[in-house]
């Protein structure tokens, strides 16, 4: 990681920063006058509200907020969520980083920070979904080596691709 690079849990005073940076990273995939988007938009600013349910991380550069990840470990954040976690699951959600930061390692260590936590945690695999637009994150993944899990099409009709990693040896089998 960066020497400037900071990763840690996201304290009050910097919830609406990190909202407001992760929301910027969003904002590119977002359809001009789409409802639904601001509401996601929205949501996504709210860290206040998920950090009452989840991990927030963020990261900071030079002591500005410059991106942040949820992780989902004992429950979805979710109102409605589609399915729940399994015990020995983690779900990273809403990853993003402010264009202006972008480039410079910050989303590959928010996510190695939140493998650190789900293994300190005894999880044994972090999934995400990512839009099949977010093609960086794609990549990232991949590379962080993720496998996709597939496609699937939320109620709402939105298309998402998952993506799964082991985190650490399977259990032994018991006969």
């Amino acid at each position: 990681m960066p020497d400037d690079i900071e990763i840690h849990p996201a304290r009050e005073s910097e919830y609406s920063a990190a909202g407001e940076a992760t929301a910027r990273a969003y904002r590119q995939f977002a359809a001009p006058g789409s409802e639904g988007w601001e509401a996601y938009l929205a949501r996504i600013a709210d860290v206040a509200d998920r950090a009452q349910r989840t991990t927030v991380l963020v990261a900071s550069v030079d002591g500005v907020i410059a991106g942040s990840a949820t992780l989902e470990l004992d429950a979805r954040s979710s109102a409605a969520p589609t399915q729940p976690l399994t015990p020995d699951e983690a779900h990273l959600r809403m990853l993003g980083v402010d264009p202006r930061y972008r480039h410079r390692g910050i989303a590959r260590s928010l996510v190695a920070a939140c493998i650190d936590v789900a293994c300190q945690r005894g999880k044994r695999r972090l999934t995400l979904d990512t839009a099949p637009v977010m093609t960086a994150a794609q990549r990232l993944y991949v590379s962080m080596g993720f496998v996709s899990t597939g496609e699937r099409i939320t109620p709402d009709g939105m298309s998402l691709l998952g993506y799964s990693l082991a985190l650490g040896p399977e259990p032994a089998a018991t006969g």
